[in-house]
């Protein structure tokens, strides 16, 4: 019996190298090759083109419409895909076991199909598991057709003859396709069952959505060449033993990058929630040293978070941990804190917490940050409803936030009085209710936080 020959993937940009070997030669990643079979030539052609014809044509003369967006009946799902479904769109979700995947497609193709022909595609689990899931959340799946299976080729014959406006695809890393000889989950078989289901929804318009499975650190399993594919990636957010999830867009062609959507898990499912940053806020008896709220913008939406920090004495090396922050940030902004404020913490601890499970990427948050260290540091609160933003600069410079006069509306809607703000963000009107602290460098704002005590 003949050997069958093997090669090995890169499970990060997808490719291939005869023999393993440390570090990938597509993209100079270290230990992401693994071992799959290597597929023999197809003779039957299965690339087909996506469009009807191939003629050149001048970028001008095509004539460019606003799509249309199919509402899935969950508000906070719609506004992270960017307003809704997009037919002929492929949607990628991913996120830890657990955290409601599934339970908030069946709860969205559950809505659509009252309006719409769906196809829920369970590769994971029977039929009668998902019958029993949504009548455990109390869904009118009359409508709702479901079929389980793991084969592509039989998956691609069904949304042919059917043609659903919506296909689920529960999870991506089940299917196989007989074209392939590996295994189910491969390199191989999630990069081409992954293809084919796109260039299907693009031909016939069906807008499919892909569950796909994540690896430990979090990133979606499988090459990386799976979200190049798709035309939006989201990411659930959240500790699963918390009762909140957020859905963040990190990819969308057809809406804002960072859109955030909040949900609450009940036992009828997942459920928008209205406020969301009442969700980041803290309620404390009494003014708290190491606490201070900010305005971060996820998307289109501002949200108020409260920024914690902790700063004690240290025993040995001083350690820096962060929850929901950049730590190699941290470390940027105490030795600007240390050059430019004259305030010292290498011998000091020093943990620093975004409240709420949400995790914040954008420099405004630095000036947040450096206000609460300094507040846990000399034991002094903050002064009650202020809230900070802004960005941070080695030279010590406080540099603008963008959408300034958004995010200063959201605090003021929520009950905020004072706002220590880049100078650069200083609105031409002033907002009412609101005494505006202008600020150009980090020494002005600790010496301006110092007055206010």
């Amino acid at each position: 019996m003949a050997k069958t020959k093997t090669i090995y993937s890169c499970t990060e940009c997808g490719a291939t190298s005869p023999k393993w070997q440390g570090q990938c030669p597509g993209c100079n990643d270290w230990n992401t090759l693994v071992e799959t079979v290597a597929d023999k030539a197809s003779t039957n052609s299965r690339f087909e083109s996506l469009a009807p014809t191939a003629r050149l044509q001048n970028l001008s003369e095509i004539e460019a419409r606003e799509v249309e967006r199919i509402a899935t009946g969950i508000g906070e799902f719609d506004r992270a895909l960017g307003g809704g479904l997009v037919n002929g769109a492929v949607v990628l979700i991913g996120g830890d076991p657990g955290i409601g995947k599934s339970t908030l497609l069946l709860q969205a193709l559950a809505h659509l199909s009252s309006t719409n022909r769906v196809l829920y595609v369970s590769g994971e689990e029977s039929g009668e598991q998902v019958a029993l899931r949504a009548r455990r959340l109390g869904l009118d799946s009359r409508r709702l057709e479901l079929m389980a299976e793991i084969n592509l080729e039989r998956i691609l014959a069904t949304l042919q003859a059917e043609k659903p406006v919506v296909a689920v695809v529960d999870s991506i890393q089940t299917l196989w396709s007989d074209q392939l000889s590996s295994a189910p989950g491969s390199v191989a078989q999630v990069r081409e069952c992954a293809a084919q289901l796109t260039r299907l929804a693009k031909q016939l318009g069906i807008t499919v959505i892909l569950v796909g499975h994540v690896t430990k650190e979090g990133a979606l399993a499988g090459p990386r060449v799976l979200e190049h594919i798709v035309d939006t990636v989201l990411y659930f957010e959240g500790d699963t033993h918390s009762s909140f999830r957020l859905v963040r867009a990190v990819k969308n062609r057809f809406g804002a990058v960072n859109e955030l959507g909040v949900f609450a898990m009940t036992d009828k499912g997942l459920k928008g929630v209205n406020n969301p940053s009442a969700l980041f806020l803290s309620q404390h008896g009494q003014d708290v040293a190491g606490s201070c709220v900010m305005v971060t913008q996820e998307g289109t939406r501002p949200l108020l978070v409260e920024i914690q920090a902790l700063v004690d004495s240290a025993h040995g090396n001083p350690r820096r941990l962060t929850v929901g922050l950049d730590p190699q940030r941290l470390a940027m902004l105490l030795a600007v804190l240390h050059r430019h404020a004259g305030i010292v913490c290498f011998d000091q601890d020093v943990f620093v917490n975004a409240v709420g499970g949400v995790k914040i990427s954008e420099p405004a948050a630095d000036l947040a940050v450096l206000l609460s260290i300094t507040s846990s540091l000399k034991n002094k609160p903050l002064p009650s409803k202020l809230i900070v933003f802004g960005e941070i600069g080695l030279a010590g410079e406080i540099r603008p936030a963008p959408r300034g006069q958004e995010r200063l509306k959201e605090a003021a809607k929520l009950g905020f009085t004072r706002a220590l703000i880049p100078e650069a963000n200083r609105p031409k009107q002033a907002i009412a209710g609101m005494e505006l602290i202008a600020v150009k460098r980090v020494e002005e704002a600790v010496a301006r936080i110092r007055e206010m005590e």
